[in-house]
C-alpha cells in the first residue's frame, strides 16, 4: 500500500480513567459554583443567621411538612442530639415549630414556621434567578446538553432531576406545582 491508499490511523483511545478525571474536574467545578450561588442567595437572605446546614435542615422540614427527629436526623445524616441542637436553633430564630403528633400524641413533629418557609422559598428563588441568569449565557444547544448530562448524573446519584420551590421532586421540565391534600 501507498502512503496515499493507507487507511488512516484509528485515533488514539481515550483511557477511561483520564475521561473520568476530566468530567470529575468539570462536574467538581460546577459544584463549587453552584455552592457559591447557593451561599451567596443564603447570605443576601439572612446574613449570618442561618448557617447553610441549618437552612438545608429547614428544606427538609419544608418539603416535609412534619417530620419526627429521628428521621429528620437520618435524612440530614447526623445523629439525633445534633439534629436536636440544629432544630433548637432554628426554633429559637422563629424558623421551625415543635408540636405533638396528631396520630400519636407522645410523639413530636417538627415542622417550619410560615417564616420559615418564606425563608426558603426566597433563598430559592435567589438561586433560581442567578442559575437561570448563568444559563441564559449559554448557548441552546449548550444547555440542552447540561438537561442530559445533569439528569443522568442526579439519576445516577439517587437524586430527583429538579426540585421545585417547594422542595418537592419533579421531573425536568415539569413547571406546575405539586400540591398534596
Amino acid at each position: 500500500m501507498t502512503e496515499e491508499t493507507r487507511p488512516a490511523d484509528p485515533p488514539p483511545v481515550v483511557a477511561v480513567a483520564d475521561e473520568v478525571d476530566d468530567v470529575t474536574r468539570a462536574v467538581l467545578a460546577a459544584s463549587h459554583l453552584l455552592v457559591s450561588i447557593s451561599t451567596r442567595a443564603l447570605a443576601a437572605a439572612v446574613g449570618d443567621g442561618v448557617t447553610p446546614a441549618q437552612f438545608r435542615m429547614l428544606d427538609v422540614l419544608v418539603a416535609r411538612r412534619h417530620v419526627k427527629l429521628v428521621a429528620l436526623a437520618g435524612v440530614m445524616a447526623v445523629n439525633p442530639s445534633t439534629a436536636m441542637r440544629m432544630v433548637d436553633r432554628l426554633i429559637a430564630a422563629g424558623l421551625a415549630d415543635r408540636r405533638p403528633n396528631r396520630e400519636n400524641r407522645r410523639e413530636t413533629v417538627l415542622t417550619a414556621t410560615d417564616s420559615g418557609a418564606r425563608l426558603v422559598a426566597t433563598v430559592t428563588a435567589r438561586r433560581r434567578a442567578e442559575t437561570a441568569a448563568l444559563l441564559a449565557r449559554l448557548g441552546r444547544t449548550e444547555r440542552a446538553g447540561l438537561v442530559g448530562a445533569l439528569g443522568a448524573l442526579a439519576a445516577a446519584g439517587g437524586e430527583p432531576a429538579e426540585v421545585d420551590p417547594h422542595g418537592f421532586p419533579q421531573p425536568l421540565g415539569r413547571t406546575e406545582p405539586h400540591f398534596t391534600g
